[in-house]
């Protein structure tokens, strides 16, 4: 991440901006998404939304709004209806003002990117473990996987995070899938369990337990955009306790990790941060880490195409450098991170 980076929340992260390469990205898939957000009962659950949530809740509408607007790389039917009026227009609108003035970043790619790492490495672990593994999305936001992934189709997911975003959630899905104006929303997961838990409450496993959650089935943790909230003693509580479930099953971690120095974007919003999460991991228990940058083959996607795009530039530097000899900026990057742990494994703690 560059110094270059926009104060702009999403999904629990500011939203960091790279070239996108694109031109008039946003417009069509602005006008598809009007039309789901025109039935009253939609609207007015999106008022409540902006009246009473708090600027962490509403990152998820964020996010949700960088996904609808990148509908021509990013599949996700529901992202628009789930975002509202107000976050979609405000980032189109700074889609807008950058393009005209000729800026090489373009908002919202990096959710994109990140978005797409994390679809490709669910795909793949579904693939691996075979049968049908659980799948945990921790601080599901307004995620819509379970509607949108074919590979899911054998798999239970859970949504776990704080009971008003999901029930606001599961309101507005069902407004708006009632709606004529709506396209069809079809469930691709097996089932989808809905978990109303606070992952800093250390209850959070017994809840997920009594909703249906089996410790002895193989299982896929999704950490995406919610461990830099935590503080340090709750981040590690969460990967820990995921790391421990390896004693009865095969587990898999996909997460993203900010660095020290991308925290200070806003200190009242990021906390928790490591410079080495393929280190750390197998620390804790997992046998295996594979950590990726934006920019990287694996995470890319066709979607960095300016030769000098800040994350291309960030990722050819040594990872132990924390200032860019090039401007004098602090280096401020993203990991994606894939883990894995099984009963076989016999790493010691």
């Amino acid at each position: 991440m560059s110094s270059r980076e926009e104060d702009v929340r999403v999904n629990g992260d500011h939203q960091l901006v790279a070239d996108g390469g694109v031109n008039g990205e946003g417009e069509g898939e602005l006008e598809a998404v009007m039309e789901q957000l025109a039935p009253e009962g939609v609207r007015a659950l999106h008022a409540r939304v902006e009246a009473e949530w708090g600027p962490v809740l509403q990152s998820a509408c964020q996010t949700a709004a960088a996904r609808a607007l990148w509908a021509t790389a990013v599949r996700d039917p529901a992202a628009g209806v789930l975002a509202g009026e107000k976050h979609l227009r405000g980032l189109h609108d700074k889609m807008r003002r950058d393009e005209r003035a000729g800026a090489r970043e373009v908002p919202g790619v990096m959710i994109a990117v990140r978005t797409l790492w994390f679809d490709a490495r669910i795909e793949a672990a579904v693939g691996n473990l075979g049968g049908s593994p659980q799948v945990v999305l921790l601080g599901a936001g307004m995620d819509a996987r379970a509607y949108r992934l074919s590979c899911l189709k054998e798999c239970t997911v859970f949504e776990l995070d704080f009971s008003e975003l999901l029930e606001m959630k599961s309101d507005i899905l069902h407004e708006a899938i009632s709606s004529a104006n709506h396209q069809k929303l079809t469930m691709m997961a097996k089932s989808l369990i809905r978990v109303p838990a606070d992952i800093r409450d250390v209850g959070w496993m017994t809840k997920l337990q009594s909703c249906g959650y089996v410790p002895e089935r193989n299982t896929i943790w999704v950490l995406e955009g919610i461990l830099y909230y935590l503080h340090h003693v709750h981040a590690m509580q969460v990967l820990e306790t995921i790391a421990a479930c390896r004693a009865s099953a095969c587990t898999v971690l996909l997460a993203d990790f900010m660095n020290k120095n991308a925290t200070a974007l806003s200190q009242t919003m990021y906390h928790f941060y490591h410079d080495s999460p393929d280190l750390l991991l197998p620390s804790i228990g997992f046998s295996q880490a594979m950590l990726s940058q934006i920019g990287d083959p694996q995470a890319h996607f066709g979607l960095l195409n300016h030769p000098q795009n800040l994350f291309d530039k960030l990722r050819r530097l040594p990872r132990s450098m924390e200032i860019n000899p090039e401007d004098g900026t602090p280096c401020r990057r993203l990991y994606l991170v894939e883990a894995s742990a099984s009963p076989d494994d016999h790493t010691i703690l």
